[in-house]
This record gives C-alpha cells, sequence and structure tokens, in this order.
C-alpha cells in the first residue's frame, strides 16, 4: 500500500499540481491555490527534517491521532492546523510555478533524507515522531485533502 502512495509523491502530485488552474477557488478554506502549495511545502519540510516542530498534540492522545493517521479516513473539510495562524501565510515565492518548484525540491529532499538514513524519524507536531511509511501516509493523506480542497477528482490521482 505505502509503494502507491509513495509513487503518487515521487511522480504523480507535481504534474498534478502543475495541471489545476492556478486562480482556481477552494471549495472551502482560506487558502489561494498559491498559498496551498506553499503550505504543502511546508509539511513536507517537516517530514524531511528542514523544518523542526515541536509536538504540540497532548502524548495521552497520541494513539488516537496515529491511528487516525495511518487509516484511510481522510482529513474533514476545514480540519485546523494546530500551528498554523488563524489567518493565511504571506506568500514566499512569486509565481505558482516557483512555489511547485519549492515543493518538487522539498520532495526530492525528502526521500534523499530516508534513503540516507532509512531509520530517520522526524517530529510532525500532531503526531509525533514519524517513520518513513508514516511520513509517506501523512503527506498522501495530507495531499489528497488539499487536492480535494481545488475540487481534483480522486480518480484523476
Amino acid at each position: 500500500m505505502t509503494i502507491g502512495k509513495e509513487n503518487f509523491l515521487r511522480s504523480r502530485l507535481i504534474p498534478v499540481l502543475q495541471r489545476i488552474n492556478h486562480d482556481r477557488v477552494p471549495q472551502w478554506g482560506k487558502m489561494s491555490f498559491h498559498q496551498m502549495v506553499e503550505h504543502m511545502t511546508d509539511v513536507v519540510r517537516v517530514a524531511n527534517g528542514h523544518l523542526k516542530m515541536n509536538l504540540v498534540t497532548p502524548v495521552e492522545r497520541l494513539p488516537l491521532y496515529r491511528e487516525f493517521l495511518m487509516s484511510d479516513k481522510p482529513f474533514k473539510e476545514n480540519t485546523k492546523s494546530p500551528v498554523l495562524p488563524e489567518e493565511t501565510l504571506p506568500l514566499r515565492s512569486q509565481t505558482v510555478q516557483a512555489a511547485i518548484g519549492q515543493l518538487q525540491e522539498e520532495l526530492i529532499h525528502f526521500f534523499q533524507a530516508f534513503e540516507k538514513n532509512p531509520a530517520l524519524k522526524t517530529m510532525h507536531p500532531a503526531f509525533g515522531e514519524l517513520d518513513f511509511n508514516e511520513n509517506v501516509q501523512c503527506l498522501y493523506k495530507h495531499s489528497l485533502h488539499h487536492l480535494n480542497q481545488f475540487g481534483v477528482d480522486q480518480g484523476l490521482v
């Protein structure tokens, strides 16, 4: 199961993002498409260890959060990140294409980090320490959530 999700992250996510109309209005939430891509870049930066975050979930709730993470249950619409401010963050890159390129670079770093150190675990602020397979699951689930936010047919991914 992880192989298909890993393949999606390695080779299908970026082309899907490049095909989406970048002016598309989200079906829910405050983020523009450009902001969502930059948000996903930060999520990958957490997974690859480039962005260090502290755990914000109470330790006693981690088993429930991790059970959800490893399930096929999707994130609900308008799920609030425990580490993002109420207002959207300002854009860092000048174009959506540049933001997609940065996301692609961080995905490459993600796979390289775990190839270099298969025992690596990175700290996710909501789900705790994640190994490679858990990070793949998290990134895949998070990607589908945001693709759904922008109306991408799940049959296309």
